[in-house]
């Protein structure tokens, strides 16, 4: 097995067929066929059902086909690393990010960055998400990590993961660990203008109206204001992950609706993107799994007060 046996591999499933994969990488069929044939061979079992409307895989196909992918695109970084010409000064790759996530995601990219960008250079800039896709159309920043984008457009939208959103509180409001969604309207909230959008309309089939207090698009804010008085607010649950485990606030779970945001990776769509942007794409996924693996992003290890609580109520469940 080499790297051209599985780009033929992965080429007739892309295609769905030997003949038009065949055609696409320029490739006699029976050849092709012939490279096939080999490969099962070594893998010592069928990894392709041939039928009249073209290949499927079988369940080791699919392993195979996931590994395969790893690997070509891990070849492709590592051939663009090796041949990349040294520049004479460092390349700037300008990421834009959200107020939500800048301070759980920045440090440890710029860290990281530092250690194994060799003659790169990341440039941050902070801004909502219908500010930061502009920004990306018009090439004022080269990738930007969105909240909830509409799909279509100029961009290539990448998903990166999902993260629940929590009812955030004033200790004051004396809120338990769990809040159904149906006793939201009671809450005097505060919220962004992106979250109560997103919210709203994850809350629609249930009918519920929220109680906002006040729209404020600024996220320190908020969150000194949740400290301070006796506010509430619907944000992902990163925001405040250490106010919660310090006791400063409660962070209740909210059950009966999902609600959640999905952030996603925008860049612009171009024939030939700089080697820099993919290593720092790659750099972010690797951020984002790390995040991930720690929990940042989950409400499992919410923390504060209620801890014990809620993870007997779940146990009950």
């Amino acid at each position: 097995m080499n790297l051209r046996t599985l780009r033929y591999f992965v080429a007739i499933v892309d295609a769905g067929s030997l003949s038009a994969a065949a055609q696409a990488i320029s490739i006699a069929q029976p050849a092709l066929s012939r490279q096939l044939r080999e490969l099962e061979r070594e893998m010592g079992q069928p990894l392709l059902i041939r039928g009249a409307r073209g290949v499927r895989l079988t369940a080791a196909g699919l392993t195979l086909y996931e590994s395969a992918q790893r690997m070509l695109a891990e070849a492709a970084r590592l051939r663009r690393q090796m041949t990349q010409r040294p520049a004479s000064a460092a390349t700037t790759v300008t990421i834009g990010i959200s107020p939500t996530l800048a301070a759980v995601l920045v440090p440890g990219l710029f860290e990281q960055s530092r250690r194994g960008l060799d003659g790169i250079r990341i440039k941050v800039r902070e801004a909502f998400t219908p500010s930061l896709l502009e920004w990306v159309e018009r090439g004022m920043v080269d990738m930007a990590v969105v909240t909830n984008p509409s799909p279509g457009g100029a961009l290539a939208l990448q998903p990166l993961l999902g993260e629940p959103f929590a009812l955030v509180a004033n200790v004051a409001l004396g809120l338990g660990p769990v809040i159904p969604a149906t006793q939201l309207h009671r809450m005097p909230l505060l919220m962004t203008s992106l979250h109560r959008d997103i919210v709203d309309r994850q809350l629609m089939p249930l009918g519920v109206d929220l109680r906002l207090e006040a729209e404020i698009d600024s996220v320190d804010a908020i969150r000194e204001l949740v400290c301070r008085g006796r506010w509430a607010t619907i944000m992902p649950i990163s925001v405040f992950k250490d106010l919660v485990a310090a006791g400063r606030v409660t962070g209740s779970e909210i059950t009966g609706v999902q609600l959640n945001r999905m952030l996603v990776l925008a860049r612009r769509i171009e024939r030939d993107s700089p080697a820099a942007y993919d290593a720092v794409q790659d750099l972010l996924h690797a951020e984002f799994a790390r995040l991930n693996r720690a929990n940042v992003f989950g409400i499992s290890n919410l923390g504060g007060p209620f801890a014990g609580e809620r993870d007997a109520m779940r146990a009950g469940e």
